[in-house]
């Protein structure tokens, strides 16, 4: 199968997987192929491989039930190919603070596989989103503007970034596949001014306006405006809260309207509503977590240039 490309290289490269590890394949009805794929890999190389299959969620950072969040904490290493996300639960949480080596890749397809962004050169990857996230180290103030209207600026200081880096081989690491981001939590109530989503998967098609205000999302105007406010008042209060900022890293992710790999795209920004408990500093809670993707961002960190119109000028 020419899905098992992506597939070896998550396991070999990505996790580093050892002959006799614990092997732990969560994954839904939805994605029972790709799940096999990674089994088998696993398992070629002497990993003890289990599998556990879920009905797919209707939302994102939804709990799984609690056979599965405990399997997770047993394991050395935890794969999510699933439909919705497990990034931003309990769950996921609890098991890498046991411990867990975890790769989440909600949404992901045999295409992203096959020729997209897992297929890149991690160690590359790595490189790179290390050379970004060092400048947001010691940052305080980032500004973000776009073509299509952002406008934003917000605190970061004292968050310290996450490095999406891709290689997960230490106890309690984890991250996404495809992989390729530096990420934060921006600080509660800091963030103002006006976002401008030009893509959030099937939720947002077209350049969506968020007037935003000492860290709240407050109004939405755009076709599909009526559309995220339904799914963000569905879930709870925080869901409106300006949970992440993101840079892509990855050179071989594309566009393609799935925000797993959209996110990673070098060149991109993303801006996430909802949850921001799984970065460092962040305690706004939420059941949902929500990707925008920016398109051709300028991206200023204190006074250095860290992006032009979707060119990073970091080597």
């Amino acid at each position: 199968m020419l899905i098992m490309k992506g597939a070896r290289i998550a396991v070999e490269t990505c996790m580093k997987v050892k002959t006799e590890e614990t092997v732990l394949i969560v994954t839904d009805t939805q994605k029972l192929r790709i799940a096999e794929a990674f089994a088998y890999s696993a398992a070629s190389i002497g990993a003890q491989t289990a599998v556990t299959i879920m009905e797919p969620a209707q939302e994102h950072a939804r709990e799984p039930p609690k056979p599965v969040a405990e399997a997770m904490k047993s394991a050395e290493v935890v794969l999510i190919p699933t439909s919705r996300s497990l990034s931003h639960t309990d769950a996921r949480r609890a098991a890498t603070k046991a411990g867990a080596r975890i790769a989440s890749m909600p949404g992901i397809t045999e295409d992203m596989m096959q020729i997209g962004g897992l297929t890149a050169d991690y160690r590359q990857i790595a490189a790179l989103t290390n050379n970004v996230a060092d400048i947001f180290e010691k940052a305080r103030k980032v500004r973000v503007t776009t073509p299509s209207g952002t406008d934003l600026t917000m605190s970061v200081e004292e968050r310290t970034p996450l490095r999406d880096t891709g290689l997960y081989h230490k106890p309690g690491e984890w991250g996404n596949l495809p992989a390729g981001e530096v990420c934060l939590a921006p600080v509660e109530g800091t963030t103002n001014g006006v976002l401008v989503i030009d893509s959030m998967g099937s939720v947002v098609t077209q350049p969506l306006r968020v007037a935003v205000k000492d860290g709240w999302a407050k109004r939405f105007d755009g076709p599909d405006a009526a559309k995220l406010e339904g799914l963000l008042k569905s879930a709870d209060r925080n869901a409106y809260n300006i949970g992440e900022l993101g840079i892509g890293t990855n050179s071989k992710a594309r566009v393609t309207g799935k925000v797993l790999e959209d996110e990673k795209v070098l060149g991109t920004v993303h801006i996430a509503l909802g949850d921001n408990t799984s970065y460092q500093g962040g305690r706004t809670k939420s059941r949902i977590h929500m990707d925008g993707i920016l398109f051709h961002p300028t991206v200023k960190v204190d006074t250095r240039l860290l992006m032009q119109k979707g060119e990073l000028l970091v080597g």
